[in-house]
Protein backbone atom coordinates (compact mmCIF):
# COMPACT_ATOMS: atom_id res chain seq x y z
CA UNK A 1 0.00 0.00 0.00
CA UNK A 2 1.23 3.51 -0.79
CA UNK A 3 2.56 5.51 2.15
CA UNK A 4 0.06 8.37 1.75
CA UNK A 5 -2.86 5.93 1.64
CA UNK A 6 -1.55 4.06 4.71
CA UNK A 7 -1.28 7.28 6.71
CA UNK A 8 -4.90 8.08 5.89
CA UNK A 9 -6.19 4.51 6.46
CA UNK A 10 -4.43 4.29 9.84
CA UNK A 11 -5.83 7.75 10.62
CA UNK A 12 -2.41 9.17 11.42
CA UNK A 13 -3.21 12.00 8.99
CA UNK A 14 -6.79 13.03 8.28
CA UNK A 15 -6.71 13.39 4.47
CA UNK A 16 -4.70 11.66 1.77
CA UNK A 17 -3.83 14.95 0.06
CA UNK A 18 -2.39 16.27 3.34
CA UNK A 19 -0.41 13.01 3.72
CA UNK A 20 0.90 13.42 0.18
CA UNK A 21 2.00 17.01 0.89
CA UNK A 22 3.69 15.93 4.15
CA UNK A 23 5.71 13.34 2.22
CA UNK A 24 6.62 15.87 -0.49
CA UNK A 25 7.83 18.34 2.17
CA UNK A 26 10.06 15.75 3.87
CA UNK A 27 7.99 15.52 7.07
CA UNK A 28 7.61 11.73 6.83
CA UNK A 29 10.48 9.26 7.03
CA UNK A 30 10.52 5.47 6.80
CA UNK A 31 13.27 3.51 8.57
CA UNK A 32 15.25 6.72 9.05
CA UNK A 33 15.12 7.87 5.42
CA UNK A 34 12.87 10.53 3.91
CA UNK A 35 10.13 8.79 1.92
CA UNK A 36 7.96 9.71 -1.03
CA UNK A 37 4.18 9.24 -1.01
CA UNK A 38 4.55 6.33 -3.44
CA UNK A 39 6.71 4.28 -1.03
CA UNK A 40 5.30 0.76 -0.55
CA UNK A 41 4.61 0.31 3.19
CA UNK A 42 5.43 -3.12 4.62
CA UNK A 43 4.88 -4.74 8.02
CA UNK A 44 7.80 -3.89 10.30
CA UNK A 45 8.54 -0.47 8.78
CA UNK A 46 9.16 2.34 11.26
CA UNK A 47 7.45 5.61 10.28
CA UNK A 48 8.36 9.00 11.74
CA UNK A 49 6.00 11.94 11.26
CA UNK A 50 6.90 15.50 12.20
CA UNK A 51 4.07 17.78 13.31
CA UNK A 52 5.74 21.12 14.08
CA UNK A 53 8.03 20.44 17.05
CA UNK A 54 6.38 17.08 17.84
CA UNK A 55 7.60 13.85 16.26
CA UNK A 56 5.48 10.70 16.23
CA UNK A 57 7.24 7.39 15.60
CA UNK A 58 5.21 4.25 14.92
CA UNK A 59 5.90 0.68 13.83
CA UNK A 60 3.66 -0.82 11.13
CA UNK A 61 1.94 -3.94 12.49
CA UNK A 62 -0.53 -4.54 9.68
CA UNK A 63 -1.44 -3.22 6.24
CA UNK A 64 -5.13 -3.33 5.31
CA UNK A 65 -7.15 -1.61 2.58
CA UNK A 66 -10.42 -1.01 4.45
CA UNK A 67 -10.41 -0.46 8.19
CA UNK A 68 -13.12 0.85 10.49
CA UNK A 69 -12.24 3.88 12.56
CA UNK A 70 -12.38 1.85 15.78
CA UNK A 71 -9.85 -0.66 14.41
CA UNK A 72 -7.42 1.83 12.83
CA UNK A 73 -5.14 2.00 15.88
CA UNK A 74 -4.47 -1.75 15.55
CA UNK A 75 -2.53 -1.11 12.31
CA UNK A 76 0.43 0.40 14.15
CA UNK A 77 2.23 0.54 17.51
CA UNK A 78 3.38 3.90 18.80
CA UNK A 79 7.07 3.85 19.70
CA UNK A 80 7.56 7.46 20.78
CA UNK A 81 5.55 10.63 20.76
CA UNK A 82 8.01 13.25 21.98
Amino acid sequence: MRLDKYLKTARLIKRRTVANEACDNGLVSVNGKSARASYDVKVGDVLSLRFGIRTLTVEVLSVAENVRQADAAALYREITGA
